[in-house]
């Protein structure tokens, strides 16, 4: 009896340390950014993919964006205080301490770097340190001077590709930049719908993150318009210089299209509920383009 009534707790504190670590990691965003990178790694696989060094590729990818993503948040703990969407974080809340995170950042970081180093080639694993650096120590305090954090944030956040292409083939080439230059085109509505739905709540940080004066009004939705409608002609793109086949490019320019709509929408109705509409829309047209890309590859 008395020994079970000291494990329970033990288990219960560290299932709730557990939590909090994982809670660090953002776990959907860093998935998804490996995911960006395997889209990259198979477009530039000739012959048969090599799944295993997929597989490692992208486990050491997904650890170094948790890493940079636990660096970001130990920047802005304290502000993170002040929005409702992060507020209830391991750190505000004190679950985890500054010091539990920092350790915690470095040894993920460590092993995504050195399983990229030993499975693919230390140009990958170089523009992987770049992108995280970017990330964690320009973009994030950027976020505070104004909308030239958004330019920013989208290098790191179109790089994935980029580092999926130079991993499985070694090198640069114009299509790794072409994908590198459609996801560089998509962070600005993206990132700008996503403004524009949390502005109140960016505002209580200090946050600038929308353009054009930072007015939620026809100016904004314009400019987001006009980043939207050059990815219908940058989707096309892959299948003209024979990246990808016919039915990705159908694929992609429908999406393209449809997106696009979305935007002409906000920019009709410039309301909370277009703008909410356009960030879902974002988060759909990404991996439906992705996929798409490598549909006629697999």
């Amino acid at each position: 009896m008395q020994l079970n009534s000291i494990s329970i707790p033990t288990l219960s504190v560290a299932s709730a340390k557990f939590k909090a670590y994982f809670e660090l990691l953002k776990f959907r965003l860093s998935f998804l950014v490996a995911f960006s990178g395997g889209i990259g790694f198979v477009l530039a696989s000739t012959g048969n993919i090599d799944w295993i060094k997929l597989t490692i590729f992208a486990i050491g990818g997904f650890l170094i964006t948790g890493s940079s993503n636990i660096i970001n948040q130990i920047i802005e703990k304290d502000l993170d205080k002040l929005m409702k969407r992060t507020l209830a974080r391991p750190l505000p809340t004190n679950r985890l301490s500054i010091t539990e995170a920092t350790i915690f950042s470095f040894i993920i970081g460590a092993i995504g770097l050195y399983l990229l180093v030993t499975s693919t080639n230390v140009l990958a694993a170089l523009l992987t340190i770049i992108s995280s650096i970017l990330y964690g120590f320009v973009y994030t305090p950027l976020k505070r001077k104004g909308p030239i954090a958004v330019f920013v944030g989208a290098i790191p956040g179109a790089l994935p590709p980029m580092i999926g292409w130079v991993a499985a083939s070694g090198n640069f080439s114009f299509a790794a930049f072409l994908i590198f230059g459609i996801q560089f085109v998509w962070q600005f509505p993206h990132f700008w719908a996503i403004a524009w739905v949390l502005d109140d709540d960016y505002k209580k940080a200090g946050f600038r993150l929308l353009p054009a004066g930072g007015a939620k009004d026809t100016n904004t939705a314009f400019l987001i318009m006009i980043y939207s409608l050059c990815l219908i002609p940058l989707g096309l793109l892959p299948y003209l210089f024979g990246i990808s086949g016919i039915n990705s490019a159908v694929i992609t320019t429908l999406a393209g299209v449809l997106f696009l709509a979305q935007n002409i929408y906000l920019m009709k109705e410039c309301s909370q509920k277009a703008a909410m509409q356009l960030m879902f829309g974002s988060f759909i047209y990404l991996p439906v383009v992705q996929i798409a890309l490598v549909f006629d590859k697999i």
